[in-house]
């Protein structure tokens, strides 16, 4: 699923239909592990892997007793103007995580992000359930408004109607989709919520364990849930049963958006209609090249994501802090763009090319703060340190799109390099003359990758040449097409 905005692609979601995006899932889950040093647990819910439950993601009131549930979760945390996170914080335990759970208990828990590589899900106690104009925040009496709805009188009126529609002791965060809209629609959606969580409730103690109680809307649901509001021109869907699925949706909660769906029926796939493709394929390339001559450079770590920025081709007008100044601006809205695209998340450094003004310092670091306020997903980005560098955080829940699309080279196995040519000759040349001596025969067979015979019956072939006088001993070499770059077979031939 992608979002265009402008006629560019922004967002790209996909769903393979298996367990690599459980955000939003809840579960009935049983602790395998606690973990004191850590504090923190493991809890089995059904996957391959346990997931992970921090000690502040338990809630610590009533936790032993699970039919009194829990606060709120961090899924939606764009959504509120309470805090920094978003959304109100549960309050911090008092407790360490054995005094409130132990192993075989059985938990009910929600998915706060999907699996990453060889990480387990993050899971939390402290439940949200989003609908399209609020999310309900079960036991807590909490009523947050989205910070996106800037008129203050309406942020008033919305605050309102959720106190006076409340029939529960729940918490309520009011989505930006809300604005403008009628009482009844709002109530309707708060009873469709409350019953909601009852019947998750009602699961909890008699499903298996474990055992998933309650999935996230399809990606296409949730595209139209999150993402279908009035200032949307239309839904393009290429398959008629997601088509007719979406329309019933839009019946119940949002008839008057159904003129904005059309069913595509054309002949080439709808992506390759809107050029599409192209651009999710730079999407994964480690080079991204400005319109200027300059480029990005996005390297992936296991600790961060770095960003470099290149001047290129670009050589400038006039002198070099403008070249630089012009270079890095550029920069700074291709960089927002990309994180957005790729859904990068955790750490994220980027390395600007130096400039001596501060002024020019400043203009980049806030061109980077806007460009970023498209971005649904939370972001705190840092002043420009004095080495150039620009620190940020963007909130992750799922793998960014080179971990969904792309899979490490079986050939370097991800390490993005290989040993050089010639130094594996080298290495030849060393285990050969280690080994020779306690080989018998007047020969050695030297099997490798042809790319590496070229070069030892080539360029350097002065190495076989003085391994043969080393040693004794003829050296014949043939090459194995099915060989590694790296690999190599050192054989004796006995007798003539």
């Amino acid at each position: 699923m992608a979002l265009l905005e402008d006629g560019n692609i922004a967002e790209l979601y996909i769903d393979r239909g298996d367990d690599s995006d459980i955000a939003g899932n809840i579960y009935k889950g049983r602790v395998v592990r606690v973990l004191p040093g850590m504090q923190a647990a493991f809890v089995n819910i059904g996957l391959n892997q346990a997931a992970f439950l921090y000690v502040d993601d338990v809630y610590s009131d009533g936790f032993k007793e699970f039919e009194q549930m829990f606060d709120v979760a961090s899924e939606l945390d764009d959504e509120s103007d309470e805090n920094a996170a978003g959304l109100p914080l549960p309050r911090k335990n008092d407790y360490t995580i054995d005094e409130l759970i132990s192993e075989g208990q059985e938990v009910l828990v929600q998915a706060a992000k999907s699996p990453m590589g060889t990480k387990g899900a993050r899971i939390s106690s402290h439940i949200s359930l989003p609908g399209r104009f609020l999310v309900l925040m079960p036991t807590s009496d909490h009523i947050g408004i989205s910070r996106r709805i800037e008129d203050e009188a309406e942020r008033e009126r919305l605050k309102g109607l959720v106190q006076q529609l409340k029939t529960e002791d729940y918490g309520y965060i009011v989505r930006t989709a809300a604005e403008g809209e009628k009482e009844e629609k709002l109530a309707y959606e708060m009873g469709f919520l409350n019953n909601l969580w009852k019947n998750i409730q009602r699961k909890f103690k008699t499903a298996a364990t474990p055992s998933l109680l309650h999935k996230e809307l399809s990606i296409s649901l949730r595209a139209v849930r999150d993402l279908l509001i009035q200032e949307v021109e239309k839904l393009l869907i290429d398959s008629k049963p997601t088509y007719d699925a979406v329309l019933s949706f839009l019946d119940t909660y949002m008839p008057s958006l159904k003129d904005h769906v059309v069913l595509y029926e054309g002949h080439e796939p709808v992506f390759d209609a809107y050029n599409l493709e192209g651009d999710i394929s730079r999407a994964l390339k480690r080079k991204v090249w400005l319109k200027s001559g300059g480029y990005i450079l996005i390297e992936h770590t296991e600790a961060l994501t770095a960003i470099d920025i290149n001047t290129g081709r670009y050589v400038g007008k006039h002198n070099l802090e403008e070249t630089i100044s012009k270079t890095n601006l550029e920069a700074v809205k291709e960089i927002a763009y990309q994180i957005r695209l790729r859904d990068i998340g955790g750490i994220i450094v980027i390395d600007f090319i130096d400039m001596e003004r501060k002024s020019n310092q400043e203009k980049i670091f806030n061109a980077l703060r806007e460009a970023l306020k498209k971005d649904k997903s939370k972001t705190h980005v840092l002043p420009m340190s004095e080495m150039g560098l620009i620190q940020m955080t963007r909130k992750r829940t799922r793998e960014p799109l080179t971990r969904i699309l792309c899979e490490p080279c079986f050939y370097c196995e991800g390490e993005g390099y290989l040993i050089s040519r010639q130094s594996i000759c080298y290495s030849i040349y060393r285990e050969i003359l280690r080994d020779a001596f306690d080989m018998g025969g007047t020969r050695l067979t030297l099997r490798v990758n042809p790319e590496i015979a070229e070069l030892l019956l080539g360029v350097e072939n002065v190495l076989i040449s003085e391994l043969e006088r080393s040693i004794g001993k003829q050296i014949v070499i043939y090459p194995n097409p099915e060989f590694h770059m790296e690999q190599f077979d050192i054989l004796e031939v006995l007798g003539q």
